[in-house]
């Protein structure tokens, strides 16, 4: 095999992030990175990211891209620390901007805060190829979650970020601004159009009471017993339960903070003038 994934759980958020990479060359790629944050003191932390840092030098690797699959609304991005650690450049689904748009309304941000993408370094159009060494990542369209969502191909492994969770869990909700349950339904089918054999890496587990944390399942085993989008679910009946259990969900518990830094690339809102940076919290919005 040349191709190495190391898998990186955080447990407060149940978050999976990854190091891919090419054996041969020794290049690798980040996945959704996680920042840690302590909510109720409002402080942020690197001790995970920091474990990814240490693979990387353990395996005297060279970080060629840091990758997300979307803004995530539980919790913050380390991407923005490790670009500065690393020198990879930081890339995005190009949908960021419409997602940059909304929540800029959303908090307020004026017009020093530019909706065009510009804090990642690459905004990535559905079908595009980043190269990694001697392989190639591929880049797949799969919005619904998020209408920024993609997903990463590198070889048989996709990493699929929150458009489908393990079988036992189901699939992500469509309720946040620019989701859709259709739309996740159809970016579901592309995934299963992979093959059986595809590997599908998730970028959460909440897993029922009993079963360890897990981040790898496959294309037959989604097709056949995903709870929520297994074979013989149709469309209708797919949307008709999204929407269903979407109306019962409480909003995620970092979803305010996390998207305020997720949309910044994982920069920190600039300093106030006393040189403490804040982020804001809107009240009587969601």
């Amino acid at each position: 095999m040349n191709r190495e994934v190391l898998t990186f759980l955080d447990t407060p958020t149940g978050s999976w992030s990854y190091l891919v990479a090419d054996v041969q060359s020794r290049q690798a790629a980040i996945i959704d990175p996680v920042l840690d944050y302590d909510a109720a003191a409002a402080r942020t932390g690197t001790a995970g990211a920091d474990r990814l840092l240490q693979a990387v030098r353990e395996r005297n690797l060279a970080v060629a891209w840091v990758l997300e699959t979307h803004a995530h609304a539980d919790h913050l991005t380390a991407a923005a620390y490790l670009k500065a650690q690393l020198g990879a450049p930081l890339a995005v689904g190009a949908g960021i901007c419409g997602v940059q748009h909304t929540f800029a309304r959303m908090f307020n941000l004026g017009e020093g805060f530019s909706v065009d993408g510009s804090q990642f370094d690459r905004l990535l159009q559905d079908g595009d190829s980043l190269p990694l060494g001697n392989l190639a990542i591929q880049v797949l369209a799969t919005p619904g979650h998020t209408s920024d969502s993609v997903s990463y191909r590198i070889g048989d492994a996709v990493f699929i970020g929150d458009t489908l969770f393990m079988p036992d869990v189901g699939s992500a909700r469509c309720d946040f601004p620019g989701g859709d349950a259709a739309t996740l339904y159809a970016s579901v089918l592309r995934l299963y159009a992979l093959g059986d054999a595809t590997r599908l890496f998730v970028c959460h587990d909440y897993p029922p009471e009993g079963r360890p944390a897990q981040c790898e399942t496959t294309v037959a085993a989604q097709r056949a017993g995903n709870i929520h989008l297994r074979d013989g679910i149709d469309l209708d009946a797919f949307v008709a339960l999204r929407t269903a259990r979407d109306a019962t969900l409480p909003v995620p518990r970092l979803l305010l903070p996390a998207i305020q830094v997720n949309i910044r690339g994982g920069q920190l809102p600039l300093p106030e003038n006393n040189g403490t940076a804040y982020l804001k919290l809107p009240l009587n919005i969601l």
